[in-house]
């Protein structure tokens, strides 16, 4: 028997099927990872196929071990190839996305705790009737372990590491090893039977079905998405099928864990990137085993190893976060729906603001949707106030906050009630530049603005991380005027904490959140006062179940709206709108108090009426109008190197190869350039990038011949990467 096989190299040159032998004591199956001779290395492999015989006449070579733990589903074996196809990426690279590099590496094993027992042939009775006075401890011991086993380190604590050893040493009691599950936090959740509204149960009785379709649950923030996940897994499980339910945030996670652990119990699996290597192994055992049937957790848990997959849900679906923008690229839905074809179940897409492409596709009829128009216990959604910061400088106010949400924060505070104020700019302040000659402190590595942040005194680069020490003078023409740039979330917390110092002021950023649990210990703090304000960037702007915030101040409402994106528009009102969904949701009503110096943009007039059908209607007349997404798509190749005469050759040579297609197809090739991106260099490597913008009627043809051409430059010289509709052009 032959073993057909891709070793894990990231080269792609060895990206390739070699083919080994099997010898007889190996039951050596597809899909196991296992060990074989690759030149004079031994190395990893992934099984893809069995054969009979060999496609060659030269000697093979012998599959040398099979090793335990690693087995990829002949499911995602087939998601590979799929992605391989799709996405113009190495085998090799969707090959370990689908078997965790824990178990990979072999660099984390179970672990295992030592606990004590009464020995079974040992006659307990007689030797207690023996025991002197004075081993009152040992009598104790004994007496504890007649109730069951416990830890041997819980039995010295108890009652002295010599009365354990003596204990040991007469034969009473053995010791044994017993496994431990690594098990991650979860939130806790609120035992209560919900009653699902009519819009709910027709929600939950659609989906229930399984058929394979792919369904929008369109329903405002607070109108119950959650619990309609759950009723529809319960009715998975009761089939014996499985579930996965993503979410875009890691933050997220341990909400929505403690919900489905509280309903399902230890049925329930998390996975991400936020876990400990010890926690992810565990988890992803209990996954592949079979003990898990749920998995919750970020973009990477769509891979998980789940069998008979009955059901799977992508929460905020519009989140940019469910596109993977660093190797292998690839777009979760699309993932998603490969599994959820392949399964024959259905795949529910959640959002209060979907993305204009996806609804777009209920419109054609190629998803199904179902709406969730109320907030359950048809409580009403927050009252909008759209602030002009032009008028409030009119009146004398400088301030970063506005008078009307000055006065509401402070009768939430005097009512007991929760904030929450919204900046998406992490740090103290986006930059530090010259007033004498402009000059902005950047990256050295990358072509980025430095970012100060008051915490440690330091500027630094949010693309790299690397952190520099605060320039006191320019160092193009020694002028010590130095000003700091817009505002972040570490000034908010400054400047609010001297308005209210009696009061808790919580952050959450990617500052104050990268540590073990940091997410869950900044929203249990939260949880636990009252008055509270919390202020952070758009980790506070969704998903979030906050009962008693009263108050949502959103800072600088023009953020996004002007950036040179054609989805801006999208992004700022889906944003407006997942932000102010988290007031009032116990009781319904609440205050949100929208910043602005453009308050009579229609966005943000859509955005404070929670209209988007009418935001969606201008939105997709100007996309047709215009001719972008979901009417044509973007391809973006990105090249980049260390060497930026070497990265500048090769883009020119990309392009000049794929000059033919704008003549072979015309004016169905809307746009073709070549140029730098935006960043030109991140992490001391040069980026430029060729842009190609076409119809949606030569779509497959076109991506595949632009594949072929760029695959003529893969030789590791550069970096290439094909994107197609980048969330990102940056």
């Amino acid at each position: 028997m032959i073993a057909k096989i891709i070793v894990d190299v990231a080269n792609g040159a060895v990206d390739r099927i070699f083919e080994y032998n099997i010898p007889a004591h190996l039951p050596v199956k597809k899909g196991d990872w296992v060990v074989v001779p690759f030149g004079p290395r031994k190395l990893g492999g992934f099984v893809l196929e069995i054969s009979q015989s060999a496609s060659t006449n030269h000697t093979l070579k012998d599959v040398l071990a099979i090793k335990q733990g690693g087995k990829i589903l002949p499911e995602m074996i087939e998601l590979c190839k799929f992605m391989v196809e799709k996405y113009n990426i190495k085998m090799v690279d969707g090959l370990r996305l689908c078997l965790s590099s824990e178990v990979r590496s072999e660099s984390v094993h179970e672990k295992t705790i030592l606990m004590c027992r009464i020995e079974k042939s040992f006659d307990t009775q007689k030797y207690l009737e023996a025991l002197p006075a004075r081993s009152q401890k040992q009598r104790a011991a004994l007496e504890f372990l007649g109730k069951g086993a416990e830890k041997k380190s819980a039995l010295e604590n108890l009652f002295g590491a010599s009365a354990i050893k003596t204990l040991l040493q007469k034969g009473a009691i053995e010791v044994f090893e017993e496994k431990q599950n690594r098990a991650p936090l979860a939130l806790a959740a609120h035992k209560r039977k919900v009653d699902l509204n009519p819009d709910q149960a027709l929600a939950v009785e659609k989906i229930s079905a399984f058929k394979r379709e792919t369904f929008l649950l369109f329903g405002v923030t607070g109108s119950g998405k959650t619990e309609v996940y759950m009723n529809v897994i319960d009715r998975a499980l009761e089939q014996g099928k499985t579930a996965i339910l993503l979410v875009p945030e890691i933050s997220l996670t341990p909400q929505v864990f403690g919900h489905l652990t509280n309903r399902f119990g230890e049925k329930v699996a998390v996975l991400h990137s936020g876990l400990s290597r010890g926690e992810r192994f565990d988890e992803w055992n209990r996954i592949q085993n079979g003990k898990a049937q749920v998995v919750v957790g970020a973009r990477s848990a769509i891979f998980a190893p789940l069998q008979n997959v009955g059901v799977i849900f992508i929460d905020e679906e519009h989140e940019n976060s469910y596109t993977s923008e660093t190797n292998p690229r690839y777009k979760t839905e699309e993932i998603a729906l490969f599994r959820a074809r392949y399964n024959n179940c259905p795949l529910v897409l959640g959002s209060a603001t979907p993305s204009i492409e996806t609804f777009e596709k209920t419109q054609s009829g190629d998803y199904v949707l179902l709406r969730l128009p109320h907030r359950v216990h048809e409580t009403d959604m927050p009252s909008v106030q759209i602030v002009d910061m032009t008028r409030e400088i009119r009146m004398g106010n400088d301030s970063i906050f506005s008078m009307p949400l000055l006065n509401a924060l402070a009768d939430c505070v005097k009512n007991k009630k929760q904030a929450l104020l919204f900046l998406n700019r992490r740090g103290f302040s986006s930059f530090l530049r010259c007033v004498d000659c402009g000059f902005i402190a950047s990256c050295t590595d990358c072509e980025a603005p430095l970012v100060y942040h008051k915490e440690g005194n330091v500027l630094k680069c949010h693309l790299c991380g690397k952190a520099y020490k605060p320039l006191t003078h320019c160092p193009t023409c020694k002028s010590t005027n130095m000003r700091l740039g817009a505002i972040g979330t570490q000034k908010i917390v400054e400047e609010i904490s001297k308005l209210f110092p009696n009061v808790p002021i919580l952050r959450m950023d990617n500052d104050t959140t990268h540590g073990k649990n940091g997410h869950q210990k900044i929203l249990q703090e939260f949880a636990k006062h009252k008055p509270a304000i919390l202020v952070g960037t758009q980790m506070i702007a969704k998903g979030h179940d906050f009962e008693d915030v009263d108050v949502v101040g959103i800072i600088d409402a023009d953020q996004t709206l002007y950036q040179t994106d054609f989805k801006s528009a999208e992004r700022t009102f889906q944003l407006i709108t997942q932000v102010s969904g988290r007031a009032g949701r116990k009781n319904g009503g609440g205050k949100v108090f929208l910043q602005t110096y453009n308050p009579r943009h229609y966005v943000y007039t859509y955005a404070a009426n929670y209209n988007f059908l009418g935001f969606y209607d201008r939105e997709i007349n100007v996309r047709e109008t215009t001719n972008f997404p979901p009417f044509a798509v973007i391809l973006r190749i990105l090249i980049s190197h260390e060497n930026e005469s070497v990265a500048y050759a090769q883009t020119k040579e990309i392009f000049d190869e794929l000059k033919p297609l704008k003549q072979k197809y015309g004016e169905d090739v809307i746009y073709f350039a070549a140029m730098k991106s935006p960043y030109g260099r991140i992490k001391s490597k040069f980026r430029f990038q060729v842009l190609m913008r076409f119809t949606k009627n030569i779509k497959d043809d076109i991506i595949k011949e632009v594949y072929t051409a760029v695959n003529k430059f893969s030789t590791g010289k550069c970096q290439i990467f094909v994107e197609i509709n980048p969330s990102s052009l940056s």
